[in-house]
């Protein structure tokens, strides 16, 4: 009897549901986040019977066959990068993209992460950093007496300076999109990495076609349906109660069959 194997990846499988949904529930509010959902494919299969076998001398063949699934696993998390909403925050700093597209962060290593979360600081040098500290790329920084900062649209940053009218400009920021925005990497701190499966980052200026545009003072919330996501927690949690379920039945049968004499 193979229901005991067979229910048991069903209950992996939920298992895995369920840190999905409550990884997106834990980050209902945490700027940028992208939700994700389990994905998942049935296994091999027993075939007992052939479909197509012939089943007569006269050539008749059986229309379907005998197959039995060996279960199911899980193959991947998609991640689901709908636009999340822009809350406005007043602070210069804050900046957020209202399309496609991640702001560039260069890290200590040398290497480079991308990130959705435009909730910007200054570094003790002027720089425009992450709140970990890690440089905003290209590198912009905002002179002393600073007393106001732009950021448009387009992405170009320009200073008030003291008491002078006219703006400076330090540089603009741009944005990075990829082929497969789903082939990203996490990393953590709302940071992602490229790999093989997104493909290479393409750098552009925010407003050119199929790419966002900035906000300044706004952030980007989640993107967490939080009604959807107890919908598919409560989807899940039945699903896990089901393959106990069939756990149970198979023991009963196989003891069923222990005491018969």
């Amino acid at each position: 009897m193979r229901a005991l194997g067979i229910a048991a990846t069903g209950m992996m499988a939920q298992q895995t549901n369920v840190d999905v949904i409550s990884n997106n529930i834990a980050n209902a509010n945490t700027t940028g986040f992208k939700s994700s959902r389990a994905a998942f494919q049935d296994l091999i299969y027993d075939s007992r019977t052939r479909e197509g076998a012939v089943t007569a001398e006269q050539g008749t063949t059986r229309p379907t066959g005998v197959d039995v699934g060996l279960g199911v696993r899980t193959v991947g998390t998609v991640r689901l990068n709908t636009q999340g909403g822009l809350m406005p925050t007043d602070n210069q700093l804050d900046v957020s993209v209202e399309g496609r597209g991640y702001f560039t962060v260069n890290l200590p290593d040398g290497n480079q992460a991308y990130t959705r979360d435009g909730s910007f600081q200054l570094s003790p040098e002027g720089e425009i950093v992450t709140l970990q500290g890690y440089t905003v790329d290209p590198g912009l920084v905002v002179p002393e007496n600073t007393v106001n900062l732009e950021i448009n649209e387009q992405g170009i940053v320009s200073a008030y300076v003291g008491d002078d009218p006219v703006p400076v400009e330090l540089g603009q920021l741009t944005l990075t999109t990829f082929i497969n925005e789903a082939g990203l990497r996490p990393l953590g701190n709302n940071l992602m990495e490229a790999t093989n499966a997104s493909g290479d980052p393409l750098q552009a200026v925010p407003g050119d076609p199929g790419v966002g545009m900035i906000r300044q003072g706004f952030l980007e919330n989640s993107n967490v349906n939080i009604i959807q996501q107890i919908t598919d927690l409560i989807s899940a949690q039945r699903a896990y109660e089901m393959n106990s379920k069939a756990i149970e039945t198979a023991d009963q049968m196989m003891s069923t069959t222990n005491q018969v004499k």
